[in-house]
């Protein structure tokens, strides 16, 4: 088996924990992981170096739409410099948050038309966080890939169908968390059935959002496991199928992965 935790924060585990938190995912089957950008500058070279330093850790680098109003929003070019490293395979995380609103919306907006301008011009996929800004989350998805296609990913999914289907139109994937093993959470299990065996892909959004049976506790990459076996059981395949679909998404996604 061999599966991809194509979304986690390894800089929030520090010195000795984070050796062992990856040693952990390689006993668990995860083979590899994706450690995301949330800002540019010092976090975004924690990234670079997190991804140095472990042969099996890609990174992403951008900013989070907590932090867009901390400064002004970036251009494509300091985009694509940041990008510019052997292990930044992706751009973001970047995208809508609605439900906290730390930054300005129209701020947020900016610098999510900005992420998808360098994705366009690069190349390098975008990993989205769409959390109750599903109409402006499509809107601007349709309005820019009007402008040229790009490539792109809703990670941690668990907002609406109407957008998941819009996403799809635009040729993006989509990737599931813990939250999909939660009791409640029905509907994310309904639309995780409903995509193209073509698009899914899974994560952990450690440290967040532990699956069941560990709910409650420090998430961690090791974690996918639970997550993936159990969209195995709503896909209806083996968990090495699931493994072997994700991770073949996973590369087509993210060339700079797959070379």
């Amino acid at each position: 088996m061999y599966l991809i935790d194509s979304h986690c924060h390894l800089d929030h585990f520090q010195g000795e924990e984070q050796d062992l938190v990856v040693a952990r995912a390689r006993a668990a089957g995860v083979a590899e992981m994706v450690t995301i950008g949330t800002r540019l500058g010092a976090q975004a070279q924690a990234v670079r170096d997190i991804a140095t330093r472990h042969a099996d850790v890609w990174g992403t680098v951008g900013i989070h739409p907590h932090n867009a109003g901390e400064r002004p929003v970036p251009s494509v070019e300091e985009l694509l410099r940041e990008a510019d490293h052997p292990r930044i395979i992706g751009l973001g995380e970047s995208g809508l948050d609605y439900f906290y609103d730390k930054s300005p919306r129209p701020v947020q907006q900016e610098g999510f038309r900005a992420h998808i301008a360098a994705a366009r011009a690069s190349g390098l996929p975008l990993v989205i966080h769409a959390r109750d800004a599903d109409a402006d989350i499509a809107a601007i998805l349709v309005e820019e890939h009007g402008a040229g296609a790009f490539p792109f990913l809703l990670h941690c999914f668990s907002s609406g169908a109407d957008l998941m289907r819009t996403a799809l139109g635009l040729g993006g994937y989509i990737s599931f968390s813990g939250m999909l093993t939660f009791p409640k959470s029905d509907a994310i299990r309904d639309m995780a059935a409903e995509v193209p065996a073509e698009r899914l892909l899974v994560e952990t959004d450690s440290p967040y959002l532990a699956p069941v049976p560990l709910r409650g506790k420090r998430c961690e990459p090791a974690y996918v496991a639970h997550t993936a076996a159990r969209l195995a059981e709503v896909r209806g395949l083996t968990l090495t199928a699931l493994a072997d679909l994700t991770t073949a998404n996973f590369r087509r996604l993210f060339p700079r992965a797959a070379a």
